[in-house]
This record gives C-alpha cells, structure tokens and sequence, in this order.
C-alpha cells in the first residue's frame, strides 16, 4: 500500500452531518461545529472561506474546498461581511429539498452545500497533519458527476440514506484529496514528493509498510541500493529530517491514533509502533507531542456534533 493510500485507507465516516443552505447577499455564515474535517462547495454562486488564521480563501461554483481543524471558519461572499448567522453543532443538520428553490430572486443567487465528519476516528491525525488548514480544487479538476450524485442524494429521504451520505462523503473527499495531491506537489508534504524518487521513495514504503521493524539507517541503505551517507545524506534533504527522526515522527502519529481510535493498552500500542514498552513509549511521546500517551487519549474528543 502506498503512503496515500495508507492514510485514506482510515477515512470513515459515520453519521456524517450535511447542510444546504440558500443565501441573499450580503451573507456570512459563522461556522462553530468543531467538524476535525469539512468539506464545502458552492453548487451557485461564489464565496470565501475565512479561516480561524491566515489569508480569506475564495471558492467558486462547483469548486471544492477542504477545511481541517475544529477551529472555527466563516464563508462569505466577502471576506468583509460580518457573521450574520452562527452555526453551532446543534444548528448543523440536512436542510429540506425544497430550501434550494425558496428564492430565486436576483440576489439570491448563492446555494452552499457541506459535509461534515462527526467524530473520533473517522479522520486520522496523520492525514490532518498532512494538509493545510484550507485547501480548494477547482471545478475543472476534480470528478464533478461525484459532486451532482451527492447533491441529488442529500435531499433524498429513503431507508439506508445514512448509510450512503457517509460513503458518498468518503468518496468526495477522497477524490479530491486525490487531485489535490497530484496537482499542487509544491504544497504537498516533502514525504509525498519524495515518493518519485527511487531512492527515497523506497526507503519511506519500508517504514511505512513494517514501522515495528527496528530499522537503522544502515539497514534502509542496504536494502535501498546506497551507502549508508548517501541514503542519510538524500532523505534528510528531500524530506526535511533524517530518517531516524522521521520514523519516530511517523511512530508517533500512528501511536496517536490508536490511541484514540481503540481501547488497547498503551503497552500494546507501544509495541505495535516499534517500542519495547509503554516507558519507551511514553518518553517519545512526550519528547514530540509534549503530552504523555494517556493524557493525550483522556482529551480525546467523544462528543459527535448533531446529536
């Protein structure tokens, strides 16, 4: 499995949460749900998404916006309009079939459609950590008749229809995170890009796919075909750290997960990652999350939005 497809591989929605919301301009909606991941799409009209930090983002019609973190955004058809409404997790729910053609007026020309995953352990840390706080692929890059299916199903009320807004929201973002990735290497994580070169590319698929192993640079280097400078020396410089301390980097995130996503000891975990123990464990955790394992299960969030 590529690293890609490692990370995808957790997304997994359940009870996902979708809102199609009609507006007149000027309009602002002030996003406060606490979603650890969002996707938005103007299906008329155009917006900006202005993010808890960092420049206002503009998204056009059919164009596709991914905003991670529960911090909260606003979308506005200008960056200038205050909130005029706050949505609170309560307030984030399907909207009917018919709110899409209450008014059609001159002014009412904008139409926001959003989904929303809900809980832990439908998004991997690792993949949050991955992307920029908001990123948007254009209309003409992304799969549009995905985007028009999950339009057409989210007003639709039948048995399983549940069932079918959370894999239809896991395909959407898949797709686009697959685009986005292909398309903007220059903002991807350095591990992506370093995935085409054969050296180091080789040598990330052999911690990603055994990160328990008790790998050493010497051991990467043999297997990869290059000294053991050379390896050192060409994954420090195309993925930003040495190997060693990318795959205690890379250790730790996949602790963070199961940490939240299973009730398996700290030991089991500990051991599963790579360490000897759940003191081996706890000491690298502390060093690279500044946090012990069991206080960083204890915060995690168990609370759904919407229910």
């Amino acid at each position: 499995m590529d690293v890609l497809s490692e990370l995808l591989d957790g997304v997994r929605a359940r009870g996902a949460l979708f809102r199609r919301t009609v507006m007149n301009r000027p309009w602002s909606l002030r996003f406060a749900s606490g979603s650890p991941l969002t996707l938005a799409t103007m299906l008329r009209g155009q917006a900006w998404i202005v993010p808890a930090e960092g420049e206002p983002v503009p998204v056009g019609t059919g164009d596709i916006a991914i905003i991670c973190g529960r911090a909260p955004y606003t979308v506005a058809d200008d960056p200038a309009t205050p909130p005029q409404v706050v949505i609170n997790s309560t307030d984030y729910c399907l909207r009917g079939a018919n709110d899409a053609e209450t008014d059609e007026g001159p002014d009412s020309s904008a139409l926001l459609l959003s989904g929303a995953y809900t809980g832990r352990g439908e998004i991997s840390e690792r993949l949050l950590h991955a992307l920029p706080d908001v990123l948007v692929i254009p209309d003409a890059d992304h799969h549009r008749p995905l985007l028009d299916l999950v339009a057409e199903e989210i007003v639709r009320d039948k048995p399983g229809q549940q069932v079918m807004r959370d894999r239809l929201l896991d395909l959407m973002l898949i797709s686009t995170l697959r685009a986005w990735f292909d398309q903007s290497e220059a903002h991807a994580p350095p591990w992506y890009r370093a995935m085409k070169d054969p050296v180091v590319g080789h040598a990330l698929r052999l911690l990603h796919d055994d990160p328990a192993h008790p790998w050493t640079v010497a051991d990467l280097a043999a297997k990869s075909g290059v000294s053991r400078a050379a390896l050192a020396r060409r994954f420090t410089a195309q993925v930003g750290q040495p190997p060693m301390t990318y795959l205690a980097s890379w250790r730790i995130d996949l602790a963070a997960d199961l940490l939240r996503e299973t009730q398996a000891t700290v030991g089991s975990i500990a051991r599963k990652v790579g360490y000897a123990n759940t003191f081996a464990l706890s000491v690298a955790f502390k060093r690279l999350r500044g946090t012990t394992p069991t206080e960083h299960r204890a915060t995690a969030p168990t609370q759904r939005i919407g229910k």
